[in-house]
């Protein structure tokens, strides 16, 4: 594991939520968790996996979670954000159709209960979805049992009542095809449907509650086990989910958590009904400052350059009337702005509040890596070397070259423990004959001494320099401090035993492999390799270039450099035509036709 996902994974909640696998930025599976941090971090254990589950550990580098407020909730997030990303490692779910809804037709005169396998824009009411038929049935059979809408087909009003059906023998039906019920009272009773179903139910739980105990106190047992079912049925599955709304609407919820120094703003996307996705925005500086002040400032940037949603909930606003004129302004259409107290859209705030909460607790574990690695790894690393404080900038150095040629020193900076890339530089080494890193050093040093002790716009001096080796290359660097006359700490590190070696002492220092003064260290080391690898593999090729066209009789010196200049490299040579070598300035067509013959073969060699 690197360095990221432990860290997200030591500060995994144990919450319900989704969380997204990642390689290099690209969406590798999503799953479903009751609890975050006991899924998630069951991928990395040592237990063993499947072939499947295996090939997508070895590939991961990161992950996302979006908390959710139900599993029901993360169970329908994990349906959307599959059908978003599409990752190769997932199957592909089942279609919303396969999980069940109530639907109440409330635009019919006299509404019916029924159960939805799909929403529709048909202008009924729809509330779910519920995982699993046998659930939803209880549900429905309470809900007919306390609230006896009709279930039937029957057009109603009808031209001449009908004799009732059973449903209205059992209790379950007011009867309105027999006009046993005015379409005024039968409302009411849908009303009151509607509002169970949105999450006002504890009063037919209060009510179920006290039958219980009626039916206790009447030893009618089987009764009071019935209703005791009915009510954790209720509770169970009546759960609000924020995941998929029944409503074809578009909204951002945004909400912002603070710890007294930095915010951290959320904000939910939902589309045509759907939550689709989430993305936090780190506010620095921001953490103490009233909360309405907070958003008034983070929604005009954060709609700058895209448009609202047809309704933008927010936890908090300073001037709501203005907002709203001017992102109707922005989007060229209606938008509601909400800043909602209660009901469904505070729990949609609470949950963008909860995920912001989240991620602004990973970013200051996250910040507080970072200074452990550079700040804090400085001052350790100024006691291992025995400096006075710790050092602000330090240069590294790396020779690279093959068997002597082409042969590079790299050296790299870094301030307060991050690269300073704009400062890094290369020398070209001159004056030393084969392979001999030692002696390289010393020249790559003593010309960056000179460049500090230069009168005009002289080099900034290092607090300390890495170099990469153990004793042999220290002492040439010193050599080359000490003739220039400066005083510029130095050290070694060898690779083999990651060993620090210090002027005048005999034996390394050795830090402890997790200590972060030696990944520190490590680092500069590192990336000083790696830029002198790459500056030497780019004079390797231009030399490579060099001796091939060196070889065509009739290229000299500035033909090369007006062939390079066109086509950049010698690939780009090699893909042009006769016509078009020629037409390069100071070429010829004879020479061009010798350079071509040369890079491909004569075509009539063969015949």
């Amino acid at each position: 594991m690197n360095e990221t996902l432990r860290r997200k994974i030591a500060l995994l909640p144990e919450r319900p939520g989704c969380y997204l696998m990642k390689e290099r930025g690209e969406v590798l599976y999503i799953g479903k968790a009751v609890n975050l941090a006991s899924r998630v971090r069951s991928y990395f254990s040592n237990q063993p996996h499947s072939a499947k589950v295996q090939a997508l550990v070895d590939r991961v580098d990161d992950f996302d979670i979006i908390l959710a407020a139900t599993n029901l909730e993360a169970l329908v997030l994990e349906s959307n954000l599959i059908k978003s990303h599409r990752p190769y490692y997932n199957i592909k779910l089942m279609d919303d159709k396969h999980y069940p809804y109530i639907r109440i037709s409330v635009q019919e005169a006299f509404p019916r209960l029924t159960v939805a396998r799909r929403v529709e824009n048909d202008g009924a009411r729809y509330f779910g979805p519920y995982y699993g038929t046998a659930a939803i049935r209880q549900v429905t059979g309470i809900l007919r049992r306390t609230f006896p809408l009709r279930t039937c087909k029957l057009p109603l009003p009808g031209q001449k009542a009908t004799r009732p059906c059973l449903s209205y023998e059992i209790g379950q039906c007011p009867g309105p095809c027999a006009g046993l019920v005015t379409q005024e009272d039968y409302r009411a009773l849908v009303e009151e449907v509607i509002a169970f179903l949105k999450g006002r139910y504890k009063p037919v739980v209060q009510r179920l509650e006290k039958e219980m105990a009626r039916a206790a106190r009447e030893m009618q047992f089987e009764r009071a086990a019935e209703l005791r079912d009915s009510i954790k049925d209720i509770l169970g599955l009546m759960e609000q989910q924020n995941a998929l709304q029944t409503a074809f609407v578009d909204q951002d919820v945004i909400a912002a958590a603070q710890d007294g120094l930095d915010a951290m703003a959320q904000v939910l996307f939902i589309r045509g009904g759907k939550m689709l996705d989430a993305q936090a925005f780190a506010l620095p500086r921001e953490g103490a400052e009233p909360l309405r002040e907070v958003l008034d400032g983070f929604l005009p940037q954060f709609y700058e350059d895209r448009l609202p949603a047809r309704e933008v909930i927010v936890q908090a606003l300073g001037d709501q009337d203005t907002m709203q004129a001017w992102l109707r302004e922005k989007r060229g259409g209606a938008v509601d702005v909400v800043v909602p107290q209660r009901g469904d859209k505070k729990r949609l705030v609470d949950n963008a509040l909860q995920n912001a909460a989240d991620a602004l607790r990973k970013r200051n574990a996250r910040a507080q890596v970072v200074h452990e690695r550079t700040v804090g790894a400085s001052r350790e690393l100024a006691e291992a070397l025995g400096l006075p404080a710790a050092p602000r900038r330090i240069e590294g150095f790396d020779i690279s070259n093959t068997q002597g040629a082409q042969s590079v020193a790299g050296m790299v900076v870094f301030v307060d423990g991050e690269p300073a890339r704009k400062e890094y530089r290369y020398f070209n080494i001159k004056t030393v004959e084969g392979a001999n890193d030692p002696a390289s050093l010393a020249e790559a040093l003593t010309r960056r001494f000179r460049r500090a002790l230069l009168p005009d716009k002289p080099w900034l001096l290092p607090d300390v320099i890495l170099v990469d080796g153990g004793p042999q290359q220290l002492a040439y660097a010193l050599r080359a401090r000490d003739s220039l006359g400066l005083s510029v700490p130095l050290f070694g590190l060898a690779e083999r035993l990651e060993e620090i070696w210090l002027p005048g002492k005999e034996a390394p220092v050795v830090l402890d492999r997790h200590s972060p003064a030696l990944h520190l260290v490590q680092r500069i080391r590192d990336e000083a390799h790696r830029f002198g690898v790459t500056r030497h593999r780019q004079l390797r090729g231009k030399a490579s270039i060099r001796s091939r066209l060196e070889e065509v009789p009739g290229i000299g010196p500035a033909r090369r450099r007006a062939l390079l200049a066109a086509f950049r490299s010698l690939q780009g040579i090699k893909e042009a035509d006769v016509d078009s070598l020629a037409a390069v300035p100071g070429m010829n067509r004879p020479a061009a036709q010798a350079l071509y013959e040369a890079l491909h073969g004569d075509p009539g060699a063969d015949a």
